[in-house]
């Protein structure tokens, strides 16, 4: 099973602060089952430019790659990005070299706000594009929007992620499973950041939904990352 939405990669946003910690994370999601990894740092245009984010990120990467080889950590990984949402998103020319490397995913963080008709349009163009867009951590939004907008948005040929706290909260679990069962999830990802508050617990929600939905529920994930990420993915 792939960690869809992560921040391990160390020194380059509000993630992980060292290589030490990422080694870490990294051990905690081979203890977990975890098999591939998406790296997906925060993007934002108002802070950076597409190149030296890329910059950055590749010095992260190639920072913690010389660590995993010393320690004999071997776990796919693929490089992409949480795209926040911007003015002009659905127009702008660098999106491919932030979508996950090897496919035509783009990770967009939407606003935390209500969103408008122009947000709902802005997303429309990037799959117009022949992109692919992916909501992260939809549960965040649900409370923000009318019913009927988040069902629109669930319905305009765009695919959805969700964290796993979405499955381990008391609060929410119940919605979350409905919403898998309902298909309405398409990829599961622990929006990790650290050691302490914000750790690597992809597994557990996934040993929480194949008690709750059966194992049929998870082949369904393991589907779509077969159809979408198919073969793609690096050892770092």
């Amino acid at each position: 099973m792939t960690d869809f939405h992560a921040h391990f990669l160390p020194g380059i946003d509000d993630g992980s602060r060292s290589v030490d910690m990422s080694l870490t994370m990294l051990e905690m999601w081979q203890r977990q089952g975890i098999d591939r990894l998406c790296a997906t740092p925060h993007f934002y245009a108002e802070h950076t430019t597409p190149r030296r984010f890329l910059e950055n990120r590749n010095a992260a990467c190639e920072s913690l790659r010389t660590a995993m080889h010393a320690k004999g950590i071997e776990i796919p990984i693929l490089l992409g990005a949480e795209v926040r949402f911007f003015d002009g998103i659905g127009n702008a020319s660098e999106l491919p070299a932030l979508c996950l490397e090897g496919t035509e995913l783009l990770l967009v963080e939407m606003p935390f706000t209500r969103w408008t008709e122009r947000m709902l349009h802005e997303i429309d163009e990037i799959r117009r594009r022949g992109l692919q867009p992916v909501a992260a951590h939809i549960e965040r939004y649900l409370d923000l929007n009318p019913r009927r907008t988040i069902e629109r948005f669930l319905d305009m040929d765009i695919l959805i992620q969700c964290n796993a706290e979405f499955f381990l909260s008391r609060h929410t679990a119940r919605k979350a499973l409905r919403m898998l069962a309902d298909e309405r999830i398409h990829f599961l990802g622990s929006d990790a950041h650290n050691i302490t508050s914000r750790t690597p617990n992809l597994g557990p929600a996934l040993d929480r939904i194949e008690r709750k939905l059966g194992p049929r529920a998870l082949d369904r994930l393991v589907r779509m990352e077969e159809l979408f990420l198919q073969e793609s993915g690096q050892v770092l």
